[in-house]
């Protein structure tokens, strides 16, 4: 089974890499999710959740990857909130 805690810990720390995201909020809660935003802006904000499969999902339904490539996904979610590269 996967442990999709570790998995949301683990995508907040490839978040972190990035210097223009900011890891607002971790819940750990049902569903738990991560929220990333873009530090220049109050409007770049993504909640992003960890699907049974391994799945990394936005709120808006796009899929950022797997926990099998977490640094990649964390880049992607980069990309869509406008950061730069880390």
């Amino acid at each position: 089974m996967l442990d999709t805690l570790s998995c949301l810990e683990r995508f907040a720390i490839a978040t972190r890499l990035h210097a223009d995201l900011s890891v607002q909020g971790i819940s750990f809660g049902d569903p738990a999710y991560v929220c990333v935003r873009n530090r220049f802006s109050n409007t770049l904000v993504e909640t992003v959740t960890c699907s049974p499969d391994g799945g990394f999902i936005t709120s808006w339904g796009y899929r950022l990857g797997t926990t099998d490539y977490i640094e990649e996904a964390a880049a992607r979610l980069a990309f869509l909130l406008a950061a730069l590269p880390a």
